[in-house]
């Protein structure tokens, strides 16, 4: 038996990258996975490939109402929701006088009110069940600042409020909420054109692992959240970084990666 045998879970942002991933992986672990995202042919052409009882569902993760049918739907299909992935997500990057600002709302309400809605609106029935697993996705750039992403990074350190916040909500109703830290991972976000790993990760040399992240490796990580493995752990921050945000390597002293300039290697 899989780690999730017959356990309902919603994935959002599953039509690509992490999202699409990790939906799989909980499908081999013996999910019922619900692929939800804005993108409708790509979301069924992946659920179509997992197959099983994965179903696709389009979503605005910005509308209650949608959130409300959906829920509705898979209480009376399933009867049940033991897993919340909030990963769907809207990046913007500009400089702060350039900024766009019906887009950088449009950030903060995909990213925040996404994760806020989707948590209210499965909390009535995981709390009538006693149990359910609530995983918010922040980012690199919700632990440490990064110029030009200002929105995107406010949005990102919110979520992880909001899982604190939620933990002890929830957690006298056996309820936990828990929050993925992905670092630079090799998804069409991160790399839109065709650029080889090999050129990607030259620009990952300040990272202690030294390359970019691969979706599967953050998909395994929800996946130990969303399991019984993790039973006690609720309120907490999993980084899957390859430790990037543990600090900078200062070039001359020992331990900096044989060439390190700041900025690379030299």
């Amino acid at each position: 038996m899989g780690k999730l045998q017959d356990k309902v879970a919603i994935v959002t942002g599953a039509a690509s990258g992490m999202g699409a991933t990790t939906a799989a992986l909980f499908a081999a672990e013996g999910a019922k996975v619900v692929l939800c995202d804005l993108n409708r042919e790509q979301g069924e052409a992946v659920a179509a490939r997992i197959g099983g009882e994965a179903i696709f569902r389009y979503l605005d993760i910005r509308d209650d109402d949608g959130w409300a049918a959906l829920v509705a739907e898979l209480r009376e299909r399933f009867g049940r929701i033991d897993i919340l992935l909030n990963n769907a997500a809207m990046v913007g990057m500009w400089p702060i006088e350039e900024m766009d600002v019906e887009r950088a709302r449009a950030v903060v309400d995909t990213n925040v009110f996404g994760a806020l809605l989707g948590a209210k609106n499965v909390a009535g029935i995981m709390r009538r069940a006693g149990r359910g697993v609530i995983i918010n996705v922040s980012s690199l750039t919700g632990v440490i600042g990064m110029n030009g992403l200002s929105a995107y990074s406010a949005s990102k350190w919110a979520v992880r409020g909001i899982t604190r916040s939620l933990a002890l909500e929830f957690g006298p109703s056996g309820i936990r909420v828990c929050t993925i830290v992905p670092g630079g991972v090799n998804t069409p976000m991160n790399n839109p054109g065709t650029a080889t790993l090999e050129q990607l990760n030259k620009g990952y040399k300040h990272v202690p692992l030294q390359r970019i992240g691969e979706p599967i490796e953050v998909a395994r990580a929800s996946l130990f959240l969303a399991s019984d493995d993790a039973s006690y752990i609720t309120g907490a921050e999993l980084m899957v970084d390859g430790g990037d945000a543990a600090g900078y390597y200062q070039p001359g002293l020992p331990g900096a990666p044989a060439g390190f300039v700041l900025g690379g290697i030299g």
